[in-house]
């Protein structure tokens, strides 16, 4: 049932911060209306793909929605929306409130209609500040918050992009937070609100929550960053035959370690020898450990850390993590049969709830679905859709 039943989201959003953080909500129980534009959204389009309009990114962000396409720029569109609107709980859009304002869908024009309107943007940068009406996308955050200068610095000087939309992926978690706490405030006072996330200033915080370091103080005490995250050397550690993932942290861990591999030597070492020795040297200890690793092959090492009760992982590529063991214990992947798209490979809801466990409950849709099936629900009779057809206002129902 999910911990949030009965909650209805209206999704104006696109491309993956704004549709990872709805698909969440609907898999935790929310019912979430995804309004697209009559092409739809754009990562429809990512291949590859077996069927038009169905691409893997889509698939992977749009779960446990319906799709309803709406021209909003039409009268009739945005009356449409505002039916929606009237009786939900949860408004999501990501594009920028200045081009909510044109559509006449502003937080003023739709908390009159609804005042207990939960209004969520997630969008580029804060509204008080010169950036406001600036566009963004997770590159220019990612660049503007330092994440390619840190990868420079550790690598070989050119910076580069981390190879996810890491930043679409944690403002969307940040939403779905302040959304779930604006419901609970919501609740207790019986009053919606605006609450906005941006993503310059969320992504601000993560990174610089790491590595604002000596920064932190006034006057300053350093230059900054985080000196165990920004040594060369941490990375994964090569064995005889591969790679492997490794972190050897605390006291206990060392003591273990030492044990272990019968390095005496190290532990009477200051650099070694405590936490504190540790840190100041975490580059010469880096650089150690990867003289060690290159010793024994990848499973040799395995079993002998994971008996010691030393933190190791495997390093997966995209291939092999979709075989790894605890992830086929716990049937993280799961291979579900689309109406549309066949057999395809899932995810599960992370997260478990002891009373309340929750569950997708339906697959990405196709690009109106549920179009004629929404605006039934919100009084439209079948010759008023007919005529929103024929206007171009939506399109005919999915095939």
């Amino acid at each position: 049932m999910g911990p949030l039943k009965g909650i209805k989201v209206v999704d104006m959003t696109t491309v993956l911060m704004g549709p990872y953080a709805t698909q969440m909500l609907g898999d935790y129980g929310a019912e979430v209306v995804k309004v697209e534009s009559l092409d739809g959204d754009v990562t429809r389009l990512i291949g590859p793909m077996r069927h038009a309009g169905m691409g893997p990114v889509f698939l992977n962000t749009n779960r446990s929605k319906r799709s309803i396409c709406l021209d909003l720029k039409k009268p009739a569109g945005r009356e449409a929306v505002l039916r929606l609107l009237k009786d939900a709980d949860v408004l999501v859009y990501n594009v920028r409130p200045q081009a909510m304002a044109r559509l006449q869908l502003g937080y003023d024009v739709v908390s009159a209609i609804n005042p207990r309107l939960v209004y969520a943007g997630v969008f580029g940068f804060g509204q008080d500040g010169p950036y406001a009406a600036k566009p963004a996308y997770d590159d220019l955050i990612q660049g503007a918050t330092g994440l390619p200068a840190l990868l420079a610095q550790t690598g070989d000087g050119v910076p580069r992009y981390v190879p996810n939309a890491l930043v679409d992926r944690i403002v969307g978690l940040t939403a779905v937070g302040a959304i779930c706490a604006s419901l609970v405030h919501r609740d207790r006072t019986g009053r919606g609100q605006r609450v906005d996330i941006p993503m310059f200033e969320t992504m601000a915080g993560f990174v610089m929550g790491d590595h604002m370091g000596g920064l932190t103080f006034e006057p300053p005490l350093d230059k900054g960053g985080y000196a165990r995250h920004l040594s060369r050397d941490r990375r994964p550690y090569k064995t005889s035959d591969g790679y492997l993932s490794v972190i050897v942290y605390n006291d206990k861990q060392w003591e273990n370690f030492f044990k272990a591999t019968g390095r005496d030597d190290l532990r009477a070492d200051s650099k070694f020898a405590t936490f504190a020795g540790r840190a100041a040297n975490i580059d010469v200890v880096y650089a150690e450990l990867a003289r060690i690793f290159e010793t024994r092959t990848t499973a040799e090492w395995i079993e002998l850390l994971t008996k010691a009760d030393v933190p190791v992982m495997p390093m997966h590529d995209l291939a092999s993590i979709l075989h790894d063991d605890h992830l086929e214990a716990t049937g993280f992947f799961p291979v579900v049969n689309h109406p549309t798209e066949g057999p395809i490979r899932s995810m599960k809801v992370t997260a478990t709830w002891s009373d309340s466990q929750a569950e997708p409950v339906r697959l990405a849709p196709r690009l109106n679905e549920h179009g004629a099936e929404i605006l039934r629900e919100i009084g439209y009779a079948p010759d008023e859709i007919a005529a929103m057809i024929r206007d171009g206002v939506t399109r005919p129902a999915a095939e």
